[in-house]
């Protein structure tokens, strides 16, 4: 059975749908948001999803008459890269692909996020659909926002452009590492411990059946984790305030990620970690009721790390957080939990308080 949220976003909407063998049902799926078979089509996909997925998808395509090339790039962080990019936009033009055609981005966050920016620049912007194969992308294929890291941060060259449609496949996820199947209910997670309690306590009841990737209860997880999505971008698309709530865990998520080496740690891996360093950072600033031990126990039940080991100085992390999108004028922004469910943005904290939350992390004891 296909669930379907749709996302208004000023006077335009896409929707996401949600379910197993929806791969099969593209062509149909496609015609419901008007594209023509006319329309040339650049499947982009990694070296890991592609040799799973993507002849599939391009023969369901091409035998119900649509034109579909498809580009292969790296898996991993490291092909969010500007040199990428460009290969991909001379292939694009090689191919033939004008202002009428279309980008299929096939994979992880990593491709939604490549794929996505190529869309967004491409003949100053073409339309795009997210194909996410990985719990993690459930999140960062809806809501547009697009882009490729640069050494000195993540994310820092990007776009807002926002896909046509969203289908999950969760036919998929029975592929993915163990490893990476734990990363992605770092979101998830997310989702919940900003808005919404019971979601909260769903997951703590549902976590067995969860990482069985039992489809009904996975379905139904990326469905929540969506409608909390959906309710956040369609009030706030560019991150102009109120968005920025999506970001909890990945200030400090961030900067381990970046100090770490892209690669070293799963997004899903550095956010869960962010997440248990920002309650404790709320717990410091005497902004909540203890909460970091149940959102650490909720995601080490997903299998996720929850304290920081690795040796990385508080120096070098808080570095990276003032290069953070959210800081402003060298003053470092926040999203901190007020409860469970509920997280406030909070600008201007102090580093002597953020050096105390990251002992914390580190095994340390309450400052």
């Amino acid at each position: 059975m296909m669930k379907t949220l749709h996302v208004q976003i000023g006077e335009g909407s896409y929707p996401i749908h949600i379910g197993a063998g929806l791969h099969g049902r593209l062509p149909e799926l496609l015609r419901e948001i008007g594209w023509r078979r006319e329309r040339r089509l650049m499947l982009v996909t990694d070296d890991q999803v592609g040799p799973l997925y993507g002849e599939d998808v391009k023969r369901v395509l091409t035998d119900h008459g649509f034109q579909a090339g498809c580009l292969t790039v790296p898996a991993g962080e490291s092909s969010k890269k500007l040199s990428l990019l460009e290969e991909m936009v001379g292939d694009c033009i090689e191919a033939g692909l004008d202002r009428s055609g279309a980008i299929l981005a096939l994979g992880g966050g990593v491709v939604g996020d490549l794929a996505g920016f190529l869309a967004a620049s491409y003949m100053r912007g073409i339309p795009f659909i997210q194909l996410p194969t990985t719990l993690l992308a459930h999140d960062s294929s809806v809501g547009g926002k697009v882009g490729v890291n640069h050494p000195l941060g993540k994310n820092m060259i990007g776009a807002f452009h926002q896909p046509s449609m969203v289908v999950f496949d969760v036919e998929t996820l029975n592929t993915l590492p163990e490893r990476e199947v734990a990363s992605g209910y770092a979101e998830v997670v997310k989702h919940a411990l900003i808005r919404d309690e019971a979601f909260v306590r769903w997951l703590e009841e549902r976590v067995d059946s969860l990482r069985r990737l039992e489809p009904d209860s996975v379905s139904e997880a990326i469905w929540k984790g969506c409608a909390v999505k959906k309710e956040v971008v369609s009030r706030d698309e560019k991150e102009s305030g109120w968005r920025a709530i999506l970001n909890y865990g990945h200030t400090i998520g961030h900067a381990l990620e970046a100090a770490a080496g892209y690669g070293v740690l799963t997004h899903g891996e550095a956010v869960a970690i962010g997440m248990v360093g920002e309650a404790m950072l709320a717990e410091e600033m005497g902004l909540c009721p203890p909460v970091s031990e149940r959102t650490a126990h909720l995601l080490s039940a997903f299998g996720l790390p929850t304290r920081l080991t690795m040796e990385i100085t508080d120096e070098e992390l808080l570095e990276r957080m003032r290069r953070d999108k959210k800081a402003k004028h060298g003053r470092l922004t926040f999203v901190l939990p007020r409860d469970i469910g509920c997280v406030d943005i909070i600008h201007g904290v102090e580093e002597p308080v953020i050096r105390q939350a990251l002992n914390r992390l580190r095994g340390g004891g309450k400052g």
